[in-house]
């Protein structure tokens, strides 16, 4: 399979070769040429299997024969072992048609597990097969860090850091960076924002002469293979409800825009998706532009779902590549006005393919309080902020059809948000024993200026890949 930037100015690579490359040289990002099909058939004998063969299967369709399917078999095998349900990404019923899929049963108790699991294996693949080493830099506003690192720390091949904003995060997703204490792992605080982070992780790959230099990698949902691996889970949970029979809709906590856009993925690939919804908490910007068209950054304001507090959504990018007709020259104009600060208004045939796909809710502050508190005292069940904004939006959507399933992207176990879980339901929800541990380690990172220069010199220092820094 061959893989196009969003903004087709850099080469067309194949899949290990993205995997490797992350963000296109052109500043856009990979997307597969062609969208890949499964049959109702194929869909249907989903049904029964366990995850990791569901996984290798619908990843082979992207991957085709660079890796071979025992060996892709294996990889996922491996890489879904580490999770603490035999499941994998449960279901659990809230209401006559109300689901949550539970994704956060994987080693750093978050989504991004499920899929980070698999990239650092299979990265490691490619790296000693072409005897390279890689440097790996990525920014979060919370959860993407602690997965990455999880996954790829010790890794002889590669060195890891990662950036996140001073402050804000919570203790929990902190400590889980923080703490873990292996030679090839290095946590930077940056005095910002995420998307300010995520500008300095953009910006160094932007500088070619350095990417090449020290073969930078990017494992944020940039990286085509998360997306890739997050496709996964719409499936195997439409499935367990009836699929292809029977359609499901999906509520999607959003962020950078990455989880939703792979649901959209799989609804292109064949699976019947009656609807996906985009959550956002009071930082609104995809809920503004799905609505108006506006596609406008404000000032962020940190919230008790700090992976949502995000105002350029780089995912979001992939989908208005859709939306224009695959016109990358249409995809650099709208990331141009996006890039001087004062957004960019969309045209009327682009609202109405985003609509085709995607709707839009928000929540504010008091509404997921509000949704925490009540859900647990009604079923029992407890959120985290960021499920329970998208719970909020999953009843506010309009739906067509209430026989339809609604499921619920629960994106990260309530434990890793004690304070905001326990605020609203009035005890702190139990902890994992690996986030016990977690808590009492010693914390290890570096603060460091929002400064491009000063990022890329701590990393020149401490990188194994590459030559020093002429």
């Amino acid at each position: 399979m061959r893989f196009v930037s969003t903004r087709g100015e850099a080469p067309v690579l194949g899949f290990e070769d993205v995997l490797l490359t992350g963000l296109a040289r052109d500043g856009g990002l990979y997307v597969p040429e062609t969208w890949p099909k499964l049959s109702p058939g194929e869909i249907t004998a989903m049904a029964g299997q366990p995850y990791a063969a569901v996984a290798a299967a619908i990843m082979q369709k992207f991957i085709e024969d660079e890796v071979p399917g025992d060996e892709l078999t294996a990889i996922t095998a491996v890489a879904y072992a580490t999770f603490s349900h035999r499941a994998v990404a449960p279901l659990v019923q809230l209401g006559p048609s109300d689901w949550i899929l539970e994704l956060f049963h994987g080693p750093t108790l978050s989504f991004k597990d499920l899929a980070m699991q698999v990239l650092g294996r299979l990265m490691e693949r490619t790296l000693a097969r072409r005897g390279k080493r890689a440097t790996i830099i990525g920014a979060t506003s919370g959860d993407t860090g602690s997965a990455a690192i999880e996954a790829f720390r010790g890794r002889d091949a590669i060195d890891i850091f990662i950036l996140h904003p001073h402050g804000r995060t919570s203790d929990v997703q902190r400590k889980q960076m923080t703490t873990v204490h292996d030679a090839n792992v290095h946590n930077i605080a940056i005095g910002g924002t995420f998307d300010d982070c995520q500008a300095i992780v953009k910006a160094l790959f932007n500088d070619h002469a350095l990417r090449d230099r020290l073969s930078l990698a990017g494992v944020n949902s940039i990286n085509w293979a998360r997306i890739m691996a997050q496709v996964v889970y719409y499936f195997t949970a439409a499935v367990a409800l009836g699929a292809p029979a029977r359609k499901a809709s999906f509520c999607v906590p959003t962020g950078n825009f990455g989880d939703v856009f792979a649901g959209s993925v799989a609804k292109a690939m064949g699976l019947p998706v009656e609807q996906l919804v985009v959550a956002t908490n009071q930082n609104d910007i995809l809920y503004r532009a799905l609505q108006s068209g506006a596609y406008e950054p404000h000032a962020v304001i940190p919230t008790t779902s700090p992976s949502m507090d995000i105002q350029v959504s780089s995912n979001f990018e992939r989908a208005l590549y859709e939306a224009a007709g695959r016109r990358p020259e249409r995809v650099r104009e709208l990331m141009s006005g996006m890039a001087t600060g004062g957004g960019v208004r969309l045209s009327n045939s682009e609202m109405a393919a985003l609509g085709a796909v995607f709707s839009a809710e928000r929540a504010g502050e008091a509404d997921v309080t509000a949704t925490i508190r009540t859900t647990a005292a009604d079923t029992g069940y407890v959120l985290d902020p960021h499920t329970a904004v998208a719970v909020v939006a999953a009843g506010r959507v309009k739906r067509p059809h209430r026989q339809i399933p609604m499921i619920t992207l629960a994106t990260a176990h309530p434990a890793k948000f004690p304070d905001a879980v326990g605020a609203a339901i009035g005890s702190r929800p139990e902890l994992p024993e690996v986030v016990k541990q977690r808590l009492s380690a010693e914390e290890r990172y570096s603060v460091l200026a929002n400064d491009v220069r000063a990022v890329a010199d701590f990393v020149c220092a401490r990188t194994r890949a590459g030559g020093p820094r002429p």
